[in-house]
């Protein structure tokens, strides 16, 4: 097993280049595509760093987003799911829409995590309706 020091570098150096990569690799893909930057199973080679850390070390590397402004929660969503997973945590991915904005041109959109049920990354925004959930359990997952 990788030792403390070591481990938390390679974290640190695996999530700065996801995070840089992101924008490139989802650009204007599918919903589908974009969640496979979301594992719902993973190897886990971060086992060991807290949930604390791996949260505060995303929200860290995407605080001055030059890419994705737009698009910061899902940025940040799809990354801390993505390492909380690696770090054998069972995070879901939740995403809601404001219905106000429907007959919009653009629509509202928002994301976040959770855990164990609690949001870890962002929360729901006030009106927010929560339309799909993204987790490895089916039971637990779902589309309204």
């Amino acid at each position: 097993m990788v030792d403390g020091v070591l481990l938390r570098t390679l974290f640190r150096v695996h999530l700065w280049t996801s995070a840089r990569l992101m924008p490139v690799l989802i650009g204007r893909r599918s919903f589908e595509s974009v969640l496979k930057w979301a594992p719902l199973s993973a190897p886990t080679p971060y086992r060991g760093l807290s949930s604390a850390y791996i949260v505060a070390a995303v929200n860290r590397t995407v605080r001055h987003p030059w890419l994705m402004r737009d698009r910061r929660c899902l940025r940040e969503g799809l990354l801390a799911h993505r390492f909380l997973r690696f770090a054998g945590f069972d995070p879901d991915l939740r995403f809601g829409v404001d219905p106000k904005s429907m007959q919009a041109k653009r629509m509202s959109a928002h994301c976040w995590v959770c855990l164990d049920g609690r949001p870890v990354v962002s929360d729901s925004l006030p009106g927010m309706v929560e339309i799909y959930r993204h987790h490895a359990d089916a039971g637990k997952a779902h589309a309204a």
